[in-house]
């Protein structure tokens, strides 16, 4: 790691360049005035220790001038004054630490350097991860598939990856892709450098939402500990994706529809806005144009969100599709397992085209994952193949119950083939609420249900 030493003391300067190198870490040049350093630095160091009072030019103006050259080099201040509210205006104008010339400046420094090394890996990492993120969502590779249905998915998707100032609604059932649509979006557009933040909203209750999107500053409650940011903020310049995005209620969607207006928020029990810069993407399984019709969605916010409509198609409607993505299934099942490539048979072929897959992708995965373990060769063949969807109502109606108890089996089964509120609502023309209380009840008993 490189540091420069800026100090006018010949003697100082010495035994910090001492220090130093004799911890082996580091590359270590002197300068005694801004000016020396100014006209021989040919590239800035990762850090610089600066004395404030050098003879030609304040330490403060000579740290404004480095961050303006590079933000990235950490400048620690070094001074003879023991200042509290100089060293927190200094932080706050980007110093990383404020160390006071005393006995105890040697520990203090190679700690400071410790830190500073750490964070420098840390970023090296995060920086290498995003690139291996990114390689892993390769336009065409990520979504397979010839049909025509498909093509005109891509043809969006290339649109939502050039023009990143629009946002993106993803329209599709359950199971169609629509997560791996918004990555494959985001790493493929300028925003990919920037973070990627994905919401759930039907996990979460109402408070909750509120406070995972907007944050809360600390005055907010009593009991509140911490500031903590708000999805919108984190996002930052990247992309923010609302899952199951018609499950919001009135409330949340008239404060969202502020944000969409002003482009601002407020963290909870604050008064100071913040720009919001993210691009947005929604998914839903339930049509957000439908549920304007029914008034259950504002109009204007539907007009604000809906951005670029990019609508999955069920598998059952891309037609050979379904044995491009079985062959993809099999052989990463196998690279995964360290089993030999296995094929699928024309007999096991043929059965797979001819199912309707009411789960969709992750259903034929499954498929394929157990046709993988049933097989006792490198060949699947027909009798592999196991659908899971041959009872259309399993287990409902084998047995004598109350009215009650068959509404109660009826909604649980809707809720483990769709794992959607607002689907689940739809389909039997019930309430919301009627949903989340009948869950609570039986989500002890049965993990497998999810909202």
């Amino acid at each position: 790691m490189r540091v420069d030493i800026i100090e006018d003391d010949p003697l100082f300067s010495k035994m910090i360049k001492h220090i130093l190198a004799t911890s082996g870490n580091y590359e270590v040049r002197n300068f005694p005035d801004a000016q020396s350093f100014l006209t021989r630095v040919t590239s800035l160091p990762d850090v610089v220790t600066l004395d404030l009072g050098l003879p030609d030019m304040s330490g403060t103006d000579l740290m404004k001038k480095i961050k303006n050259l590079n933000p990235e080099t950490e400048i620690i201040i070094i001074s003879g004054q023991d200042n509290l509210q100089l060293a927190v205006q200094l932080l706050k104008e980007g110093a990383y630490d404020y160390i006071t010339k005393d006995e105890n400046i040697k520990e203090r420094v190679l700690h400071t350097l410790d830190k500073i090394r750490s964070n420098m890996e840390l970023r090296s990492q995060l920086d290498q991860l995003k690139k291996e993120v990114s390689k892993k969502y390769p336009f065409h590779d990520t979504l397979l598939g010839n049909s025509s249905a498909l093509k005109n998915t891509f043809s969006l998707i290339d649109k939502a990856t050039k023009v990143t100032k629009i946002n993106v609604s993803i329209l599709g059932e359950p199971g169609t892709g629509k997560d791996l649509v918004a990555k494959t979006i985001h790493y493929n557009s300028d925003r990919k450098d920037h973070p990627f933040i994905q919401v759930s909203i039907s996990s979460m209750s109402n408070e909750e939402l509120r406070k995972t999107l907007f944050g809360v500053e600390k005055a907010a409650w009593a009991d509140t500990l911490m500031t903590t940011k708000g999805k919108f903020e984190e996002a930052g310049e990247g992309t923010l994706v609302l899952d199951d995005i018609t499950d919001f209620d009135d409330d949340l969607q008239k404060e969202l529809l502020d944000v969409f207006q002003e482009r601002k928020i407020k963290r909870i029990g604050s008064n100071h806005e913040q720009e919001v810069k993210c691009r947005v993407i929604t998914t839903t399984s339930y049509d957000m144009l439908q549920a304007v019709k029914e008034k259950k969605f504002r109009e204007d916010l539907y007009y604000y969100l809906a951005g670029l409509p990019i609508t999955m198609p069920a598998l059952r409607e891309r037609g050979k599709d379904v044995i491009i993505l079985g062959d993809f299934f099999l052989q990463t099942f196998c690279l995964k397992n360290n089993l030999p490539p296995m094929i699928l048979s024309s007999g096991a072929k043929k059965k797979l085209l001819s199912h309707n897959y009411p789960g969709n992708i992750r259903e034929l995965k499954a498929i394929i994952e157990l046709s993988a373990i049933l097989a006792n060769s490198r060949v699947v063949e027909e009798r592999h193949i196991v659908f899971n969807y041959a009872d259309p109502t399993p287990g409902v109606f084998h047995e004598e119950l109350t009215l009650k108890e068959y509404n109660e089996r009826i909604i649980i089964y809707f809720m483990k083939k769709y794992k959607n509120v607002m689907e689940v609502a739809r389909r039997l023309d019930i309430g919301k609420s009627t949903i989340y209380n009948l869950l609570k009840k039986y989500k002890e008993e049965d993990p497998d249900i999810n909202a």
